[in-house]
């Protein structure tokens, strides 16, 4: 699959925004349609490495500025409470018709429409990590200034690394704390399952490879399987075994609460940041 893009300017790229980049070029995505400002010069000394046209606000005034002049499509990678600041930078410089695109949690796309001309549209995505190696997920929502062709736009930065879901905004941040905090969960996961193997005697190598084998196997099983995963669990759990034995303990653990209250704590999280 390959991808074919308007010119692009990415500004204030960090780890969200690079592992967008990063599933864009895997896609095939010409460096010669992206522009790339990051805050420091070392940064941007990198991206040139790789090809891209790179600048760094730091030592550039105007880097911003000018990556977004002439851009029909501008993605936001600065941290939440550097939003206004930079849409208020670039607001004259924006292109009519110009599709801006967030990925920052908490930020309403009003918030953001109120910073910039009412001729540029406005979306949110809300992607995960895994964008970078081509199995994100990602959350998308248009504001009032977004038509279809905006969202669809939008769309195609994400939906050649994974799966796009559109969904109204006020759903976005129960979304991102499901799939967006969600490999934080799954690291934290193997993490404490690793320690666990090396309690029992393993050393950290032998640990590695049982756990994360096993996580990369079942994954893989449940998506080739095309089964519910209580029924291959089910299929694992043979009556009065020892994987019943197991299974107990962790289904005593309440994990789906355990999960909700996790989720609830960045869902207010989000919406505390949305008020800064």
């Amino acid at each position: 699959m390959t991808i074919e893009l308007p010119r692009t300017a990415l500004v204030g790229v960090g780890s969200m925004s690079g592992a967008v980049l990063d599933g864009l070029l895997a896609a095939g995505l010409s460096p010669d349609t992206v522009v790339v400002t990051t805050k420091s010069e070392s940064s941007a000394a990198a991206h040139r490495e790789r090809g891209l046209d790179a600048h760094a606000s730091d030592t550039d005034a105007d880097a911003n500025r000018a990556a977004v002049r002439g851009a029909a499509l501008v993605v936001l990678g600065v941290k939440p409470f550097a939003i206004g600041d930079v849409l208020d930078e670039i607001a004259g410089d924006l292109e009519p018709g110009a599709v801006v695109v967030s990925v920052a949690v908490g930020v309403t796309t009003s918030a953001m429409e109120a910073r910039i001309p009412d001729t540029v549209r406005v979306v949110r995505a809300l992607p995960n990590t895994p964008i970078g190696v081509g199995h994100g997920v990602t959350g998308i929502s248009g504001g009032a200034s977004a038509d279809a062709e905006a969202v669809a736009l939008a769309s195609s930065l994400f939906d050649v690394s994974g799966s796009v879901i559109e969904v109204p905004e006020d759903e976005l941040d129960a979304l991102s704390a499901v799939s967006g905090s969600g490999p934080a969960y799954v690291f934290l996961f193997v993490e404490e399952w690793q320690r666990a193997a090396e309690s029992l005697g393993f050393t950290p190598e032998q640990a590695e490879t049982m756990v994360q084998g096993t996580v990369r196997g079942a994954v893989e099983l449940l998506e080739r399987s095309g089964k519910e995963p209580s029924e291959l669990r089910r299929a694992v759990t043979s009556p009065k075994g020892t994987t019943e034995r197991a299974v107990a303990v962790l289904q005593e653990a309440d994990l789906a609460d355990t999960l909700r209250r996790a989720a609830d704590a960045a869902i207010a999280r989000a919406e505390e940041l949305s008020k800064l």
